[in-house]
C-alpha cells in the first residue's frame, strides 16, 4: 500500500503532515487518519503543519470519512492541538478542505499559507 500522507514528530511540539501525492484509498486514507490521531498519544499541546502542495484530490467518501473524524476528534484537537497550518497552492486543493469544512467545522484555529515558511512562521507563534 503506497503511503497517502507521511507523518513527521521530529520536531514536536510541531508535526509535520505531508502528502505524498499518491492516489488516495480508502485503505491507505484511513491509515493517515489512524496516524493523525496518535500524534495526540502523550496528550501534550502540538501544532500541525498540514503540507498539500503534493495531495491528490480525496474521493466524496474520504473527504466525508475526514470531516467524521474531525467531529469524532474534536475534543481532543481542542484539548491539546494550538493550530492547523495548511500549505496549499491548489485552488482546488483549498477547495476540498473548504468542503471538508462545511461538513464539519475545524474545531481550533487554522490558516491557509501557499509557502511552508509562512505556515512555519505561524504555528511558531501559537
Amino acid at each position: 500500500m503506497e503511503p497517502y500522507a507521511i507523518i513527521d514528530e521530529s520536531s514536536f511540539p510541531i508535526v509535520r503532515i505531508g502528502f505524498t501525492g499518491n492516489k488516495s484509498t480508502d485503505e491507505n486514507f484511513q491509515t493517515y487518519l489512524d496516524q493523525t490521531k496518535a500524534c495526540y498519544r502523550n496528550e501534550k499541546r502540538l501544532s500541525i503543519i498540514f503540507d498539500a502542495s503534493k495531495a491528490c484530490i480525496p474521493s466524496l467518501s474520504q473527504q466525508k470519512m475526514q470531516a467524521s473524524w474531525l467531529r469524532e476528534n474534536k475534543d481532543l484537537m481542542q484539548h491539546y492541538c494550538a493550530g492547523t497550518a495548511y500549505i496549499i497552492p491548489n485552488a482546488a486543493i483549498r477547495a476540498i478542505l473548504k468542503m471538508i469544512f462545511s461538513l464539519q467545522k475545524q474545531p481550533v484555529p487554522y490558516r491557509i499559507f501557499e509557502t511552508s515558511e509562512e505556515a512555519e512562521d505561524w504555528v511558531k507563534g501559537l
